[in-house]
Protein backbone atom coordinates (compact mmCIF):
# COMPACT_ATOMS: atom_id res chain seq x y z
CA UNK A 1 0.00 0.00 0.00
CA UNK A 2 3.01 2.09 1.11
CA UNK A 3 4.73 1.81 -2.84
CA UNK A 4 1.58 2.53 -4.25
CA UNK A 5 0.85 5.69 -2.69
CA UNK A 6 3.99 6.87 -3.80
CA UNK A 7 3.78 5.75 -7.22
CA UNK A 8 0.35 7.65 -6.93
CA UNK A 9 1.40 10.93 -8.22
CA UNK A 10 3.08 9.10 -11.02
CA UNK A 11 0.12 7.54 -12.20
CA UNK A 12 -2.27 10.77 -12.09
CA UNK A 13 0.26 13.27 -13.95
CA UNK A 14 1.95 10.84 -16.40
CA UNK A 15 0.81 11.96 -20.01
CA UNK A 16 0.50 9.77 -23.12
CA UNK A 17 1.21 11.00 -26.61
CA UNK A 18 -2.01 11.23 -28.07
CA UNK A 19 -2.96 13.21 -25.02
CA UNK A 20 -0.41 15.91 -25.57
CA UNK A 21 -1.26 15.59 -29.59
CA UNK A 22 -4.89 15.84 -28.86
CA UNK A 23 -4.33 18.69 -26.27
CA UNK A 24 -1.96 21.10 -28.26
CA UNK A 25 -4.45 20.86 -31.12
CA UNK A 26 -7.17 23.22 -29.47
CA UNK A 27 -4.29 24.78 -26.92
CA UNK A 28 -1.31 25.38 -29.41
CA UNK A 29 -1.15 29.49 -30.36
CA UNK A 30 0.42 28.49 -33.62
CA UNK A 31 -2.43 26.66 -34.49
CA UNK A 32 -5.20 28.07 -33.30
CA UNK A 33 -3.96 30.76 -35.71
CA UNK A 34 -4.01 28.75 -38.48
CA UNK A 35 -7.92 27.95 -37.23
CA UNK A 36 -8.64 31.39 -36.57
CA UNK A 37 -7.42 32.50 -40.52
CA UNK A 38 -9.73 29.59 -41.94
CA UNK A 39 -12.22 30.61 -40.29
CA UNK A 40 -11.78 34.30 -41.94
CA UNK A 41 -11.88 33.25 -45.16
CA UNK A 42 -15.05 31.45 -44.69
CA UNK A 43 -16.49 34.87 -43.84
CA UNK A 44 -14.51 35.81 -46.88
CA UNK A 45 -16.70 33.47 -49.27
CA UNK A 46 -20.05 34.07 -47.58
CA UNK A 47 -19.58 38.08 -48.03
CA UNK A 48 -18.16 37.49 -51.50
CA UNK A 49 -21.23 34.98 -52.85
CA UNK A 50 -24.18 37.72 -50.96
CA UNK A 51 -22.49 40.40 -53.61
CA UNK A 52 -24.53 38.51 -56.68
CA UNK A 53 -27.75 39.46 -54.43
CA UNK A 54 -29.59 43.16 -54.75
CA UNK A 55 -28.55 45.98 -52.55
CA UNK A 56 -30.62 48.34 -50.54
CA UNK A 57 -29.61 51.51 -49.18
CA UNK A 58 -31.76 53.67 -46.82
CA UNK A 59 -30.17 57.13 -46.86
CA UNK A 60 -31.46 60.82 -45.53
CA UNK A 61 -29.82 64.18 -46.04
CA UNK A 62 -30.52 67.86 -44.75
CA UNK A 63 -29.47 71.02 -46.45
CA UNK A 64 -30.11 74.90 -45.63
CA UNK A 65 -28.42 77.91 -47.47
CA UNK A 66 -27.64 80.89 -45.93
CA UNK A 67 -29.00 82.80 -49.03
CA UNK A 68 -31.71 81.77 -50.19
CA UNK A 69 -33.04 81.63 -53.52
CA UNK A 70 -35.96 83.55 -54.59
CA UNK A 71 -37.68 80.00 -56.34
CA UNK A 72 -35.62 77.66 -54.01
CA UNK A 73 -36.24 77.06 -50.72
CA UNK A 74 -33.98 77.77 -48.01
CA UNK A 75 -33.93 74.49 -46.28
CA UNK A 76 -34.69 71.02 -47.38
CA UNK A 77 -34.51 67.25 -45.95
CA UNK A 78 -34.91 63.99 -47.79
CA UNK A 79 -35.18 60.66 -46.81
CA UNK A 80 -34.22 57.96 -49.66
CA UNK A 81 -34.61 53.88 -50.43
CA UNK A 82 -31.93 52.64 -52.88
CA UNK A 83 -32.57 49.34 -54.78
CA UNK A 84 -29.00 48.35 -57.16
CA UNK A 85 -28.34 45.09 -58.57
CA UNK A 86 -25.56 44.30 -61.04
CA UNK A 87 -26.91 43.09 -64.28
CA UNK A 88 -23.94 41.91 -65.76
CA UNK A 89 -19.71 42.22 -64.26
CA UNK A 90 -18.53 40.32 -67.08
CA UNK A 91 -17.64 37.00 -64.81
CA UNK A 92 -16.28 39.15 -62.02
CA UNK A 93 -18.26 38.50 -59.37
CA UNK A 94 -18.46 34.64 -59.99
CA UNK A 95 -14.59 35.01 -60.19
CA UNK A 96 -14.00 36.33 -56.88
CA UNK A 97 -15.92 34.02 -55.17
CA UNK A 98 -13.84 31.40 -56.75
CA UNK A 99 -10.88 32.92 -55.58
CA UNK A 100 -11.89 33.28 -52.20
CA UNK A 101 -12.98 29.75 -51.98
CA UNK A 102 -9.77 28.29 -52.85
CA UNK A 103 -8.13 30.97 -51.07
CA UNK A 104 -10.14 29.29 -47.94
CA UNK A 105 -9.66 25.67 -49.19
CA UNK A 106 -5.53 26.34 -48.90
CA UNK A 107 -6.26 27.88 -44.83
CA UNK A 108 -7.71 24.91 -44.29
CA UNK A 109 -5.28 22.65 -46.00
CA UNK A 110 -2.26 25.10 -44.06
CA UNK A 111 -4.62 24.81 -41.00
CA UNK A 112 -4.40 21.14 -41.14
CA UNK A 113 -0.65 21.06 -42.25
CA UNK A 114 0.09 23.13 -39.28
CA UNK A 115 -1.29 20.87 -37.08
CA UNK A 116 0.68 17.85 -38.35
CA UNK A 117 4.19 19.42 -37.64
CA UNK A 118 3.45 20.00 -34.53
CA UNK A 119 2.26 16.55 -34.13
CA UNK A 120 5.29 15.37 -35.54
CA UNK A 121 7.45 17.33 -33.49
CA UNK A 122 5.74 16.75 -30.08
CA UNK A 123 6.47 12.94 -31.27
CA UNK A 124 10.05 13.95 -31.75
CA UNK A 125 10.94 15.94 -28.82
CA UNK A 126 8.89 13.06 -26.74
CA UNK A 127 10.81 10.28 -27.86
CA UNK A 128 13.76 11.96 -27.59
CA UNK A 129 12.59 12.94 -23.50
CA UNK A 130 12.53 9.20 -23.27
CA UNK A 131 16.08 8.69 -24.49
CA UNK A 132 17.69 10.88 -22.42
CA UNK A 133 15.71 9.69 -19.10
CA UNK A 134 16.81 6.15 -20.35
CA UNK A 135 20.48 7.25 -20.69
CA UNK A 136 19.79 9.06 -17.47
CA UNK A 137 19.04 6.02 -15.28
CA UNK A 138 22.24 3.95 -17.00
CA UNK A 139 24.29 6.87 -16.01
CA UNK A 140 22.72 6.95 -12.02
CA UNK A 141 22.63 3.18 -12.21
CA UNK A 142 26.55 3.61 -12.64
CA UNK A 143 27.28 6.27 -10.66
CA UNK A 144 25.61 4.02 -7.19
CA UNK A 145 27.62 1.05 -8.41
CA UNK A 146 30.75 3.36 -8.65
CA UNK A 147 29.75 4.98 -5.59
CA UNK A 148 29.64 1.17 -3.75
CA UNK A 149 33.24 0.54 -5.17
CA UNK A 150 34.44 4.06 -4.48
CA UNK A 151 33.40 3.34 -0.48
CA UNK A 152 34.96 -0.36 -0.52
CA UNK A 153 38.19 0.73 -1.50
CA UNK A 154 38.24 3.75 0.58
CA UNK A 155 37.98 1.25 3.61
CA UNK A 156 40.78 -0.75 2.02
CA UNK A 157 42.90 2.06 1.45
CA UNK A 158 42.53 2.74 5.24
CA UNK A 159 43.32 -0.64 6.28
CA UNK A 160 46.67 0.14 3.82
CA UNK A 161 44.96 -3.08 0.96
CA UNK A 162 44.70 -0.16 -1.48
CA UNK A 163 46.90 2.76 -2.89
CA UNK A 164 45.69 6.29 -3.13
CA UNK A 165 45.65 5.68 -6.96
CA UNK A 166 43.39 3.03 -6.66
CA UNK A 167 40.68 5.71 -4.55
CA UNK A 168 41.68 8.82 -7.08
CA UNK A 169 40.62 6.49 -9.75
CA UNK A 170 37.19 5.40 -8.75
CA UNK A 171 36.72 9.26 -7.15
CA UNK A 172 37.01 10.33 -10.62
CA UNK A 173 34.84 8.45 -12.22
CA UNK A 174 32.42 9.00 -9.73
CA UNK A 175 32.99 12.86 -10.16
CA UNK A 176 32.47 12.72 -13.71
CA UNK A 177 29.08 10.48 -13.87
CA UNK A 178 27.42 12.90 -11.14
CA UNK A 179 28.64 15.56 -14.05
CA UNK A 180 27.20 13.30 -16.89
CA UNK A 181 24.29 12.93 -14.84
CA UNK A 182 23.14 16.74 -13.65
CA UNK A 183 23.94 18.08 -17.28
CA UNK A 184 21.60 14.62 -19.14
CA UNK A 185 19.40 16.39 -16.21
CA UNK A 186 19.31 20.13 -17.84
CA UNK A 187 19.04 18.58 -21.07
CA UNK A 188 15.88 17.14 -20.92
CA UNK A 189 15.05 20.18 -18.97
CA UNK A 190 15.20 21.99 -21.94
CA UNK A 191 13.42 19.36 -24.21
CA UNK A 192 10.16 19.12 -21.82
CA UNK A 193 10.45 23.13 -21.80
CA UNK A 194 10.39 22.59 -25.73
CA UNK A 195 7.69 20.27 -25.13
CA UNK A 196 4.98 22.37 -23.21
CA UNK A 197 5.74 25.12 -25.27
CA UNK A 198 4.40 23.34 -27.82
CA UNK A 199 1.56 21.72 -26.22
CA UNK A 200 0.47 24.46 -24.34
CA UNK A 201 0.73 23.16 -20.60
CA UNK A 202 2.77 22.23 -17.53
CA UNK A 203 4.02 18.37 -18.07
CA UNK A 204 4.93 16.06 -15.13
CA UNK A 205 6.21 13.10 -16.37
CA UNK A 206 5.45 11.16 -19.93
CA UNK A 207 3.75 7.82 -19.93
CA UNK A 208 4.89 5.07 -22.03
CA UNK A 209 3.25 5.46 -25.97
CA UNK A 210 3.82 3.36 -29.02
CA UNK A 211 2.94 3.35 -32.70
CA UNK A 212 1.35 0.86 -34.43
CA UNK A 213 3.38 -1.22 -37.20
CA UNK A 214 2.69 -0.66 -40.52
CA UNK A 215 4.88 -0.34 -43.44
CA UNK A 216 2.25 -0.28 -46.19
CA UNK A 217 0.26 2.98 -45.38
CA UNK A 218 -1.75 4.28 -48.42
CA UNK A 219 -0.03 7.66 -49.72
CA UNK A 220 -2.24 11.19 -49.59
CA UNK A 221 -0.73 14.25 -50.32
CA UNK A 222 1.06 16.31 -47.94
CA UNK A 223 -1.54 19.31 -46.74
CA UNK A 224 1.02 21.86 -47.61
CA UNK A 225 1.26 20.52 -51.12
CA UNK A 226 -2.58 20.83 -50.87
CA UNK A 227 -2.56 24.07 -49.68
CA UNK A 228 -0.04 25.36 -52.14
CA UNK A 229 -2.47 24.06 -55.39
CA UNK A 230 -5.16 25.74 -53.53
CA UNK A 231 -3.57 28.98 -53.41
CA UNK A 232 -2.52 28.95 -57.31
CA UNK A 233 -5.55 28.16 -58.19
CA UNK A 234 -6.86 31.08 -56.19
CA UNK A 235 -4.48 33.25 -58.37
CA UNK A 236 -5.74 31.87 -61.75
CA UNK A 237 -9.06 32.91 -60.39
CA UNK A 238 -7.43 36.77 -59.57
CA UNK A 239 -6.32 36.89 -63.19
CA UNK A 240 -9.81 36.08 -64.69
CA UNK A 241 -11.31 38.60 -62.22
CA UNK A 242 -8.95 41.16 -63.72
CA UNK A 243 -10.08 40.27 -67.73
CA UNK A 244 -13.45 40.82 -66.61
CA UNK A 245 -12.93 44.52 -67.01
CA UNK A 246 -12.66 44.62 -70.19
CA UNK A 247 -16.18 43.69 -70.28
CA UNK A 248 -19.10 45.31 -69.95
CA UNK A 249 -20.33 46.68 -66.64
CA UNK A 250 -24.10 46.58 -66.46
CA UNK A 251 -25.74 48.31 -63.19
CA UNK A 252 -29.43 48.85 -62.63
CA UNK A 253 -29.98 51.44 -59.34
CA UNK A 254 -33.85 52.43 -58.78
CA UNK A 255 -34.27 55.09 -55.84
CA UNK A 256 -37.25 56.53 -54.26
CA UNK A 257 -37.30 60.00 -52.73
CA UNK A 258 -38.94 61.75 -50.11
CA UNK A 259 -38.78 65.23 -49.59
CA UNK A 260 -39.85 67.97 -46.97
CA UNK A 261 -38.50 72.02 -47.07
CA UNK A 262 -38.88 74.85 -44.63
CA UNK A 263 -40.00 78.38 -45.47
CA UNK A 264 -40.94 77.34 -48.91
CA UNK A 265 -40.27 80.53 -51.51
CA UNK A 266 -43.41 82.12 -52.82
CA UNK A 267 -44.22 84.70 -55.88
CA UNK A 268 -47.11 87.18 -55.24
CA UNK A 269 -47.55 86.02 -51.79
CA UNK A 270 -48.56 82.47 -54.31
CA UNK A 271 -46.12 79.69 -52.93
CA UNK A 272 -44.02 77.98 -55.24
CA UNK A 273 -44.66 74.13 -55.08
CA UNK A 274 -41.85 71.71 -54.73
CA UNK A 275 -41.50 68.13 -55.48
CA UNK A 276 -42.63 66.19 -52.50
CA UNK A 277 -41.48 62.62 -54.39
CA UNK A 278 -39.39 60.90 -56.74
CA UNK A 279 -38.73 57.88 -58.20
CA UNK A 280 -34.96 57.48 -60.13
CA UNK A 281 -34.38 54.60 -62.01
CA UNK A 282 -30.76 54.42 -63.84
CA UNK A 283 -28.61 51.93 -66.10
CA UNK A 284 -25.19 52.44 -66.43
CA UNK A 285 -22.79 50.67 -68.88
CA UNK A 286 -18.90 50.63 -68.39
CA UNK A 287 -15.90 48.87 -69.88
CA UNK A 288 -12.47 49.90 -69.94
CA UNK A 289 -10.82 50.88 -73.49
CA UNK A 290 -7.56 51.77 -72.95
CA UNK A 291 -5.36 51.45 -70.16
CA UNK A 292 -2.08 51.55 -71.26
CA UNK A 293 -1.39 47.91 -70.42
CA UNK A 294 -2.23 48.37 -66.70
CA UNK A 295 -4.02 45.22 -66.05
CA UNK A 296 -2.59 43.12 -68.81
CA UNK A 297 0.52 43.83 -67.21
CA UNK A 298 -1.00 43.33 -63.40
CA UNK A 299 -2.59 39.86 -65.38
CA UNK A 300 1.30 38.67 -66.31
CA UNK A 301 2.08 39.47 -62.83
CA UNK A 302 0.00 37.33 -61.49
CA UNK A 303 0.44 34.45 -64.06
CA UNK A 304 3.92 34.42 -63.18
CA UNK A 305 3.29 34.45 -59.25
CA UNK A 306 1.09 30.64 -60.09
CA UNK A 307 3.89 29.60 -62.14
CA UNK A 308 6.22 29.86 -59.20
CA UNK A 309 3.83 28.25 -57.01
CA UNK A 310 3.43 25.17 -59.91
CA UNK A 311 7.02 25.09 -59.42
CA UNK A 312 6.88 24.76 -55.76
CA UNK A 313 4.55 22.03 -55.79
CA UNK A 314 6.39 19.96 -58.25
CA UNK A 315 9.83 20.42 -56.09
CA UNK A 316 7.47 19.34 -52.63
CA UNK A 317 6.09 16.67 -54.63
CA UNK A 318 9.38 14.98 -55.61
CA UNK A 319 10.71 15.67 -51.92
CA UNK A 320 7.37 14.33 -50.16
CA UNK A 321 7.97 10.67 -52.21
CA UNK A 322 12.14 10.90 -51.15
CA UNK A 323 11.00 11.30 -47.71
CA UNK A 324 8.53 8.64 -48.11
CA UNK A 325 11.39 6.35 -49.34
CA UNK A 326 13.40 7.12 -46.75
CA UNK A 327 11.26 6.33 -43.99
CA UNK A 328 11.24 3.02 -44.66
CA UNK A 329 15.20 2.60 -44.99
CA UNK A 330 14.54 4.30 -41.42
CA UNK A 331 12.72 1.69 -40.09
CA UNK A 332 14.60 -1.03 -41.09
CA UNK A 333 17.74 0.66 -39.98
CA UNK A 334 15.64 0.98 -36.84
CA UNK A 335 14.86 -2.27 -36.61
CA UNK A 336 18.06 -3.87 -37.14
CA UNK A 337 20.01 -1.45 -34.57
CA UNK A 338 17.70 -2.43 -31.65
CA UNK A 339 18.62 -6.03 -32.77
CA UNK A 340 22.38 -5.02 -32.28
CA UNK A 341 21.78 -2.95 -29.52
CA UNK A 342 20.39 -5.73 -27.87
CA UNK A 343 23.15 -7.91 -28.18
CA UNK A 344 25.64 -5.35 -27.24
CA UNK A 345 23.67 -5.25 -23.91
CA UNK A 346 23.61 -8.46 -23.35
CA UNK A 347 26.85 -8.90 -24.21
CA UNK A 348 27.55 -5.93 -21.83
CA UNK A 349 25.68 -6.98 -19.12
CA UNK A 350 27.60 -10.44 -18.58
CA UNK A 351 30.58 -8.77 -19.28
CA UNK A 352 30.12 -6.63 -16.13
CA UNK A 353 28.83 -9.38 -14.15
CA UNK A 354 32.02 -11.40 -14.41
CA UNK A 355 34.53 -8.61 -14.42
CA UNK A 356 32.70 -6.88 -11.29
CA UNK A 357 33.56 -10.46 -9.40
CA UNK A 358 37.38 -10.53 -10.53
CA UNK A 359 37.43 -6.70 -9.58
CA UNK A 360 36.25 -7.82 -5.76
CA UNK A 361 38.21 -10.77 -6.21
CA UNK A 362 40.98 -8.38 -7.30
CA UNK A 363 41.87 -10.32 -10.15
CA UNK A 364 41.45 -7.43 -12.36
CA UNK A 365 42.19 -3.62 -11.59
CA UNK A 366 39.45 -0.80 -11.49
CA UNK A 367 40.76 0.30 -15.06
CA UNK A 368 39.11 -3.10 -16.40
CA UNK A 369 35.95 -2.54 -14.22
CA UNK A 370 35.58 1.40 -14.71
CA UNK A 371 35.85 0.51 -19.01
CA UNK A 372 33.51 -2.81 -18.52
CA UNK A 373 31.00 -0.54 -16.31
CA UNK A 374 30.52 2.02 -19.12
CA UNK A 375 30.47 -0.40 -21.89
CA UNK A 376 27.57 -2.14 -20.15
CA UNK A 377 26.12 1.67 -19.93
CA UNK A 378 26.66 3.10 -22.94
CA UNK A 379 25.00 -0.33 -24.82
CA UNK A 380 21.69 0.17 -21.44
CA UNK A 381 21.10 3.72 -22.77
CA UNK A 382 22.03 2.95 -26.79
CA UNK A 383 19.36 -0.20 -26.55
CA UNK A 384 16.95 2.25 -24.91
CA UNK A 385 17.39 4.69 -28.07
CA UNK A 386 17.12 2.33 -30.08
CA UNK A 387 14.00 1.54 -29.18
CA UNK A 388 12.72 5.22 -29.45
CA UNK A 389 13.95 5.73 -32.31
CA UNK A 390 12.12 3.40 -34.25
CA UNK A 391 8.82 4.86 -33.34
CA UNK A 392 10.36 8.25 -34.34
CA UNK A 393 10.74 6.21 -37.81
CA UNK A 394 7.28 5.09 -38.00
CA UNK A 395 6.17 8.55 -37.04
CA UNK A 396 8.08 9.90 -39.65
CA UNK A 397 6.82 7.57 -42.18
CA UNK A 398 3.20 8.12 -41.47
CA UNK A 399 3.71 11.65 -41.48
CA UNK A 400 5.13 12.03 -45.19
CA UNK A 401 2.23 9.69 -46.04
CA UNK A 402 0.36 12.42 -44.87
CA UNK A 403 -1.27 10.89 -41.99
CA UNK A 404 -2.39 11.94 -38.90
CA UNK A 405 0.21 10.41 -36.46
CA UNK A 406 -2.56 10.43 -32.95
CA UNK A 407 -4.60 7.92 -35.05
CA UNK A 408 -1.73 5.36 -35.17
CA UNK A 409 -0.93 5.43 -32.01
CA UNK A 410 -1.40 1.81 -30.33
CA UNK A 411 -3.10 3.34 -26.95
Amino acid sequence: MKYLILLLPILVYAESLKSLIEYATTKNELIVSKELTSKSRASSVKSSESELFPTVDLGAYYQRFDAANPILPGTTYSGYAKLGYDVYTGGKKTNTIKQRKNEYKSSTYDYESTKKSIELAIVQDFYTIKSLEASLLAREDASNAVKVQLQRMKKFYAASLATSDDVDRLQSAYDKNIYGIEQLKFEILSLQKSLELKVGKRIATLDESVFKKMDDAKSDELDKIKSLRATKNSLLNASEVIDSYYYPQIRVEDTYNLYGYADEPSFGNIVIEQIDKQNKIMATLNFRVFDYGSLGEAKESIRLSADALGEQIRYQTKEQKLQQELALHRIKTAKLNIKSSASALKAGESALKTITKKYNSGIVDNVVYLDALTAQTDAKAMYESSLNNLEVAYALYYYYNGKKLKEYLDE
